[in-house]
């Protein structure tokens, strides 16, 4: 049989892909839809984030709402993270995941209550997990029967604003300061008097926050984000500063660091696991691992030289025994040098020095803590 040609394929259209394509962005197919992936270069819109700020269209995120009495319990069941303690106007990070503890997405939970004091709770998920993660929520849902769950993912549009310039520039555009946001909190507000979520979450390692917005207010709101930011340095920014700005972070990708034969603990995110006093799919599962340690572990790796290390390279010991696999690397704008991260067999990852076989050449590495990159504290 025949492959279809990717070419003669449809692709979903974010709010803001008229925009993009107007601008001159460089678009490309990703989880479904057309997104873009640069506008000038990769390098400069990522060190437009470290220095001003940047501008991400992430619509393509899957937004799923869950109202009524018993969300949080729900949510609870489904989270590696407790969502029961969760007070309005809190995000936390955490998964979903199996029975055998591993991963079907990393996903953000937010407590929001409306101007008319409704509660309510989102779901942010990776765009390549929506479907799997609607499927997986349905058969939940009828032991909640007063639960009412609906993916506003077409209806809404989603914007994140990161860099140390974010906050202080954008805080007039809203008639709630989020500059007054902890990290990890979020609240609806309102921009010219269309209602906007604003948390103060991000993907980059930068400050900053991310907006949910009715989809016909997105190329507005974003233009008007752009023209505050005009004099300060805003750009418009493509998914490759994305992934190189969370490489720098240390951030797991779905897809790379993180998959179903993966678990939290070995993925080094034992920090949103919630385990005592609690029940939740995957739990059990996820506690022996942590009890019996890991057989893998997430390190970060510097290469030498300037070849940088891509998915799929293997990890070796410095004997020669192959001993684990990068999961994401590549040059780091910021540092100026190549930059990986990799999963490798648990007794063999406090080593300092590695090597990793880069199409056929061995190069010497070296593991160093994770992030690679930190920024500076106010």
């Amino acid at each position: 049989m025949s492959q279809a040609d990717p070419s003669s394929q449809t692709y979903a259209q974010t709010p803001l892909g008229d925009w993009h394509r107007s601008a001159g962005a460089k678009m490309v197919p990703f989880a479904g839809y057309e997104m873009p992936i640069q506008y000038e270069s990769i390098v400069s819109e990522h060190r437009a984030c470290r220095s001003a700020a940047a501008l991400f269209d992430v619509s393509h995120m899957g937004r799923l709402r869950f109202d009524g009495d018993g969300s949080e319990d729900l949510l609870d069941r489904l989270l590696t993270r407790r969502v029961t303690d969760l007070p309005i106007g809190g995000v936390r990070y955490g998964m979903v995941c199996n029975d055998e503890g591993g991963i079907l997405d990393d996903v953000l939970v937010s407590h929001l209550k409306t101007p008319s004091e409704t509660r309510y709770h989102l779901l942010v998920v990776n765009a390549s997990n929506r479907a799997k993660i609607v499927e997986w929520i349905k058969p939940h849902l009828d032991d909640f029967p007063k639960v009412t769950f609906s993916d506003r993912t077409e209806l809404t549009a989603m914007i994140a604003v990161q860099g140390p310039l974010a906050m202080e520039t954008c805080k007039k555009l809203f008639s709630f300061d989020p500059s007054r946001l902890k990290y990890y909190q979020a609240r609806i507000t309102d921009q010219f008097s269309k209602p906007a979520i604003v948390s103060r979450t991000g993907y980059t390692g930068e400050d900053g926050f991310e907006l949910v917005v009715r989809a016909e207010e997105a190329t507005r709101i974003w233009e008007n984000i752009l023209l505050a930011g005009r004099d300060a340095g805003f750009a418009p920014a493509g998914l490759g500063a994305r992934d190189t700005l969370r490489m720098e972070a240390a951030m797991p990708l779905y897809g790379h660091e993180l998959d179903e034969t993966v678990d939290p603990i070995s993925a080094g995110l034992s920090f949103a696991c919630n385990l005592d006093d609690r029940k939740f799919i995957g739990r059990d599962a996820i506690a022996a691992v942590k009890s019996a340690g890991p057989r893998r572990v997430r390190i970060g790796l510097l290469p030498a030289g300037r070849r940088p290390a891509r998915e799929g390279c293997d990890v070796l010991s410095t004997a020669g025994q192959v001993v684990g696999t990068i999961t994401s690397g590549g040059p780091s704008p910021t540092l100026g040098h190549p930059i990986a991260m990799a999963m490798v067999d648990a007794e063999h990852a406090a080593a300092s020095d590695f090597e990793i076989d880069i199409r056929g050449k061995r190069a010497p590495a070296t593991r160093t803590k994770l992030p690679f990159y930190r920024r500076a504290k106010k």
